[in-house]
Protein backbone atom coordinates (compact mmCIF):
# COMPACT_ATOMS: atom_id res chain seq x y z
CA UNK A 1 0.00 0.00 0.00
CA UNK A 2 1.45 3.60 -0.99
CA UNK A 3 0.11 6.39 1.17
CA UNK A 4 -0.56 9.33 -1.41
CA UNK A 5 1.10 12.22 0.36
CA UNK A 6 -0.82 15.42 -0.92
CA UNK A 7 1.03 17.64 1.92
CA UNK A 8 4.49 16.56 0.67
CA UNK A 9 3.05 17.18 -2.99
CA UNK A 10 1.53 20.23 -2.34
CA UNK A 11 4.43 21.79 -1.38
CA UNK A 12 6.55 20.47 -4.26
CA UNK A 13 3.91 22.33 -6.75
CA UNK A 14 3.85 25.68 -4.58
CA UNK A 15 7.94 25.33 -5.34
CA UNK A 16 7.49 24.77 -8.86
CA UNK A 17 5.01 27.76 -8.58
CA UNK A 18 6.83 30.13 -7.00
CA UNK A 19 10.16 29.63 -9.60
CA UNK A 20 7.88 30.30 -12.44
CA UNK A 21 6.31 33.44 -10.71
CA UNK A 22 9.95 34.67 -10.17
CA UNK A 23 10.66 34.04 -14.13
CA UNK A 24 7.90 36.40 -14.79
CA UNK A 25 8.46 38.84 -12.98
CA UNK A 26 12.37 38.91 -13.86
CA UNK A 27 11.20 39.25 -17.58
CA UNK A 28 9.24 42.73 -16.38
CA UNK A 29 5.86 40.46 -15.92
CA UNK A 30 3.06 41.51 -13.33
CA UNK A 31 3.28 38.76 -10.50
CA UNK A 32 -0.39 37.45 -9.72
CA UNK A 33 -2.60 38.73 -7.57
CA UNK A 34 -5.55 36.76 -6.05
CA UNK A 35 -8.12 38.37 -3.90
CA UNK A 36 -10.49 36.82 -1.14
CA UNK A 37 -13.93 38.12 -0.01
CA UNK A 38 -15.09 36.32 3.46
CA UNK A 39 -18.43 37.04 4.76
CA UNK A 40 -19.20 36.80 8.23
CA UNK A 41 -17.16 35.02 10.99
CA UNK A 42 -17.31 30.91 10.12
CA UNK A 43 -14.82 28.83 11.46
CA UNK A 44 -13.68 26.42 8.74
CA UNK A 45 -14.10 29.54 5.84
CA UNK A 46 -11.57 31.37 8.61
CA UNK A 47 -9.11 28.69 8.32
CA UNK A 48 -9.79 28.18 4.57
CA UNK A 49 -8.52 31.41 4.12
CA UNK A 50 -5.98 32.27 6.48
CA UNK A 51 -4.06 28.98 4.27
CA UNK A 52 -5.14 30.45 0.93
CA UNK A 53 -3.33 33.83 2.06
CA UNK A 54 -0.33 31.82 3.55
CA UNK A 55 -0.44 29.49 0.39
CA UNK A 56 0.05 33.42 -1.80
CA UNK A 57 2.91 33.88 -0.09
CA UNK A 58 4.55 30.57 -0.32
CA UNK A 59 4.37 31.07 -3.97
CA UNK A 60 4.99 34.91 -4.77
CA UNK A 61 2.00 36.36 -4.94
CA UNK A 62 -0.02 39.28 -4.22
CA UNK A 63 -3.42 38.46 -2.37
CA UNK A 64 -5.74 40.83 -0.87
CA UNK A 65 -8.70 40.11 1.50
CA UNK A 66 -11.81 41.90 1.67
CA UNK A 67 -13.74 41.04 4.87
CA UNK A 68 -16.98 41.89 5.42
CA UNK A 69 -19.82 41.19 8.70
CA UNK A 70 -22.98 38.67 8.58
CA UNK A 71 -25.46 41.29 7.62
CA UNK A 72 -23.88 42.42 4.49
CA UNK A 73 -26.95 42.95 1.49
CA UNK A 74 -26.58 40.54 -1.31
CA UNK A 75 -26.45 44.27 -3.50
CA UNK A 76 -23.21 45.51 -1.41
CA UNK A 77 -21.82 41.70 -2.12
CA UNK A 78 -22.60 42.28 -6.25
CA UNK A 79 -21.11 45.60 -5.95
CA UNK A 80 -17.77 44.38 -4.50
CA UNK A 81 -17.77 41.25 -6.99
CA UNK A 82 -18.13 44.08 -9.59
CA UNK A 83 -15.77 46.49 -8.69
CA UNK A 84 -12.75 42.78 -8.77
CA UNK A 85 -14.02 42.24 -12.11
CA UNK A 86 -12.96 45.95 -13.28
CA UNK A 87 -9.75 46.24 -11.59
CA UNK A 88 -7.00 45.27 -14.04
CA UNK A 89 -4.47 44.47 -10.82
CA UNK A 90 -6.56 41.41 -10.06
CA UNK A 91 -6.27 38.29 -12.05
CA UNK A 92 -8.11 36.04 -9.92
CA UNK A 93 -10.48 36.11 -6.89
CA UNK A 94 -12.55 33.96 -4.78
CA UNK A 95 -16.21 34.74 -2.92
CA UNK A 96 -15.38 32.07 -0.28
CA UNK A 97 -18.60 29.53 0.20
CA UNK A 98 -20.90 29.50 2.10
CA UNK A 99 -22.48 32.57 2.50
CA UNK A 100 -25.26 34.14 4.74
CA UNK A 101 -28.66 32.42 4.06
CA UNK A 102 -30.08 35.86 2.88
CA UNK A 103 -27.97 35.71 -0.08
CA UNK A 104 -28.37 34.19 -3.68
CA UNK A 105 -25.04 32.23 -3.82
CA UNK A 106 -25.46 31.25 -7.72
CA UNK A 107 -26.26 34.91 -8.31
CA UNK A 108 -22.90 35.78 -6.80
CA UNK A 109 -21.24 33.24 -8.55
CA UNK A 110 -22.50 34.00 -11.62
CA UNK A 111 -21.68 37.56 -11.12
CA UNK A 112 -17.89 36.88 -11.14
CA UNK A 113 -15.75 37.43 -14.34
CA UNK A 114 -15.32 33.96 -15.70
CA UNK A 115 -12.10 35.05 -16.62
CA UNK A 116 -11.41 35.42 -13.05
CA UNK A 117 -12.82 32.96 -11.50
CA UNK A 118 -10.37 30.43 -10.24
CA UNK A 119 -12.47 28.80 -8.41
CA UNK A 120 -13.87 26.93 -11.57
CA UNK A 121 -17.76 27.11 -9.99
CA UNK A 122 -18.85 30.06 -12.86
CA UNK A 123 -21.37 27.94 -15.31
CA UNK A 124 -18.84 29.05 -18.56
CA UNK A 125 -16.09 27.34 -16.60
CA UNK A 126 -18.02 23.99 -15.77
CA UNK A 127 -19.34 23.86 -19.33
CA UNK A 128 -15.97 24.53 -21.10
CA UNK A 129 -14.64 21.73 -18.50
CA UNK A 130 -17.53 19.41 -19.45
CA UNK A 131 -16.71 19.10 -23.06
CA UNK A 132 -12.91 19.53 -22.70
CA UNK A 133 -11.77 23.31 -23.07
CA UNK A 134 -9.17 25.15 -21.36
CA UNK A 135 -10.69 26.24 -18.42
CA UNK A 136 -10.59 27.05 -14.53
CA UNK A 137 -11.27 23.24 -12.90
CA UNK A 138 -12.99 23.33 -9.49
CA UNK A 139 -9.81 22.66 -7.13
CA UNK A 140 -10.48 20.01 -5.81
CA UNK A 141 -11.28 17.72 -9.24
CA UNK A 142 -8.03 18.96 -10.45
CA UNK A 143 -5.79 18.30 -7.04
CA UNK A 144 -7.61 14.79 -7.07
CA UNK A 145 -6.13 14.59 -10.41
CA UNK A 146 -3.11 15.79 -10.22
CA UNK A 147 -2.23 13.29 -6.92
CA UNK A 148 -3.53 10.38 -9.75
CA UNK A 149 -1.06 12.06 -12.37
CA UNK A 150 2.48 12.21 -9.75
CA UNK A 151 1.58 9.12 -8.39
CA UNK A 152 1.54 7.18 -11.70
CA UNK A 153 -1.87 5.78 -10.76
CA UNK A 154 -3.08 3.92 -13.88
CA UNK A 155 -6.80 5.08 -14.73
CA UNK A 156 -7.18 4.33 -18.62
CA UNK A 157 -9.35 1.57 -19.33
CA UNK A 158 -9.94 1.63 -15.39
CA UNK A 159 -13.43 1.30 -13.62
CA UNK A 160 -13.98 4.33 -11.45
CA UNK A 161 -16.47 4.70 -9.01
CA UNK A 162 -17.27 8.36 -7.60
CA UNK A 163 -19.55 9.05 -4.80
CA UNK A 164 -21.22 12.09 -4.10
CA UNK A 165 -22.41 14.29 -7.20
CA UNK A 166 -22.13 17.65 -5.83
CA UNK A 167 -21.45 20.72 -8.32
CA UNK A 168 -18.18 21.12 -6.40
CA UNK A 169 -16.68 17.79 -6.71
CA UNK A 170 -18.57 15.36 -7.38
CA UNK A 171 -19.96 16.02 -11.32
CA UNK A 172 -16.87 18.20 -12.30
CA UNK A 173 -14.69 14.63 -11.09
CA UNK A 174 -16.37 12.22 -13.19
CA UNK A 175 -16.05 14.58 -16.54
CA UNK A 176 -12.15 14.67 -15.85
CA UNK A 177 -11.72 11.12 -15.30
CA UNK A 178 -13.58 10.70 -18.35
CA UNK A 179 -12.04 12.72 -21.02
CA UNK A 180 -8.97 11.87 -23.27
CA UNK A 181 -5.86 11.25 -21.72
CA UNK A 182 -7.76 9.80 -18.33
CA UNK A 183 -9.89 7.45 -20.07
CA UNK A 184 -11.59 5.77 -16.73
CA UNK A 185 -14.73 3.94 -17.27
CA UNK A 186 -16.56 6.20 -14.54
CA UNK A 187 -19.82 5.50 -12.30
CA UNK A 188 -21.74 7.66 -10.18
CA UNK A 189 -22.95 6.51 -7.05
CA UNK A 190 -25.25 8.77 -4.40
CA UNK A 191 -27.40 8.49 -1.74
CA UNK A 192 -30.37 7.01 -3.46
CA UNK A 193 -27.93 4.50 -5.29
CA UNK A 194 -29.22 0.91 -4.70
CA UNK A 195 -26.35 -1.00 -5.49
CA UNK A 196 -23.60 1.41 -4.60
CA UNK A 197 -21.54 -1.21 -2.44
CA UNK A 198 -21.58 -3.92 -5.68
CA UNK A 199 -20.13 -0.70 -7.51
CA UNK A 200 -17.70 -0.14 -5.26
CA UNK A 201 -16.78 -3.55 -4.90
CA UNK A 202 -15.60 -3.94 -8.51
CA UNK A 203 -13.97 -0.24 -8.92
CA UNK A 204 -10.51 -0.29 -9.73
CA UNK A 205 -10.27 3.50 -8.21
CA UNK A 206 -12.85 4.90 -5.31
CA UNK A 207 -13.23 8.88 -5.09
CA UNK A 208 -14.97 9.25 -2.09
CA UNK A 209 -16.84 12.64 -1.54
CA UNK A 210 -20.37 11.51 -0.08
CA UNK A 211 -19.36 13.66 3.47
CA UNK A 212 -20.62 10.59 5.76
CA UNK A 213 -17.24 9.97 8.49
CA UNK A 214 -16.46 5.88 7.75
CA UNK A 215 -18.74 5.37 5.10
CA UNK A 216 -16.39 3.44 2.83
CA UNK A 217 -15.62 -0.08 4.39
CA UNK A 218 -13.48 -2.90 4.02
CA UNK A 219 -15.88 -4.74 2.43
CA UNK A 220 -16.51 -2.40 -0.21
CA UNK A 221 -13.02 -2.77 -1.49
CA UNK A 222 -11.55 -4.47 -4.28
CA UNK A 223 -8.18 -5.56 -3.01
CA UNK A 224 -5.57 -3.52 -5.26
CA UNK A 225 -7.69 -0.68 -5.53
CA UNK A 226 -6.85 3.06 -5.24
CA UNK A 227 -8.85 4.93 -2.86
CA UNK A 228 -9.35 8.76 -2.60
CA UNK A 229 -10.79 10.17 0.31
CA UNK A 230 -12.34 13.51 -0.38
CA UNK A 231 -14.32 13.63 2.92
CA UNK A 232 -13.41 16.25 5.82
CA UNK A 233 -15.99 15.87 8.42
CA UNK A 234 -15.11 17.17 12.11
CA UNK A 235 -15.97 14.55 14.71
CA UNK A 236 -15.88 15.17 18.51
CA UNK A 237 -13.24 14.04 20.06
CA UNK A 238 -12.25 14.89 23.81
CA UNK A 239 -8.89 13.87 23.23
CA UNK A 240 -8.01 16.90 20.98
CA UNK A 241 -7.27 20.50 22.41
CA UNK A 242 -9.69 21.85 19.53
CA UNK A 243 -11.85 19.30 21.11
CA UNK A 244 -12.59 17.66 17.05
CA UNK A 245 -10.76 15.44 14.72
CA UNK A 246 -10.99 15.28 11.11
CA UNK A 247 -12.47 12.14 9.36
CA UNK A 248 -12.62 10.95 5.95
CA UNK A 249 -15.30 9.65 4.01
CA UNK A 250 -13.70 6.08 4.20
CA UNK A 251 -12.99 4.00 7.29
CA UNK A 252 -8.84 4.12 6.87
CA UNK A 253 -7.79 1.61 9.53
CA UNK A 254 -9.15 -1.30 8.11
CA UNK A 255 -9.45 -0.11 4.20
CA UNK A 256 -5.80 0.88 3.76
CA UNK A 257 -4.73 -2.55 3.71
CA UNK A 258 -6.37 -3.83 1.24
CA UNK A 259 -5.23 -0.88 -1.48
CA UNK A 260 -2.49 0.05 -3.90
CA UNK A 261 -2.87 3.62 -3.05
CA UNK A 262 -4.97 6.05 -0.40
CA UNK A 263 -5.00 9.21 0.37
CA UNK A 264 -5.14 10.27 4.25
CA UNK A 265 -7.51 12.72 6.15
CA UNK A 266 -6.26 14.80 7.00
CA UNK A 267 -3.19 15.78 4.42
CA UNK A 268 -4.73 14.22 1.48
CA UNK A 269 -6.57 15.78 -0.78
CA UNK A 270 -6.87 18.79 1.51
CA UNK A 271 -3.30 20.49 0.73
CA UNK A 272 -3.83 20.31 -2.56
CA UNK A 273 -7.49 21.93 -3.14
CA UNK A 274 -5.42 25.28 -2.15
CA UNK A 275 -2.52 24.21 -3.76
CA UNK A 276 -4.43 24.17 -7.08
CA UNK A 277 -6.22 27.46 -6.44
CA UNK A 278 -2.24 28.71 -7.01
CA UNK A 279 -1.69 27.12 -10.00
CA UNK A 280 -5.14 28.58 -11.42
CA UNK A 281 -4.49 31.80 -10.40
CA UNK A 282 -1.02 31.50 -12.20
CA UNK A 283 -3.08 30.86 -15.03
CA UNK A 284 -5.41 33.56 -14.85
CA UNK A 285 -2.11 36.08 -14.55
CA UNK A 286 -0.68 34.75 -17.76
CA UNK A 287 -4.50 34.27 -19.53
CA UNK A 288 -3.66 31.23 -20.58
CA UNK A 289 -7.42 30.13 -21.29
CA UNK A 290 -9.07 33.24 -21.94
Amino acid sequence: MILIDGKATAATIKAEIKEEVEKIVAQGGKRPHLAAVLVGHDGGSETYVKNKVLACEACGFKSTLLRYEEDITEEELLSCVSRLNLDNDIDGFIVQLPLPKHIDEQKVIEAIDYRKDVDGFHPINVGRVAIGLPAFISATPKGILELLRRYNVETSGKKCVILGRSNIVGKPMSQLMMQKGVDATVTVCHSRSKTLKEECRQADIIIAAIGKPGFVTADMVKPGAAIIDVGTTRVPDASRKSGFRLSGDVDFENVAPLCSYITPVPGGVGPMTICMLMQNTLAAGQKLYY
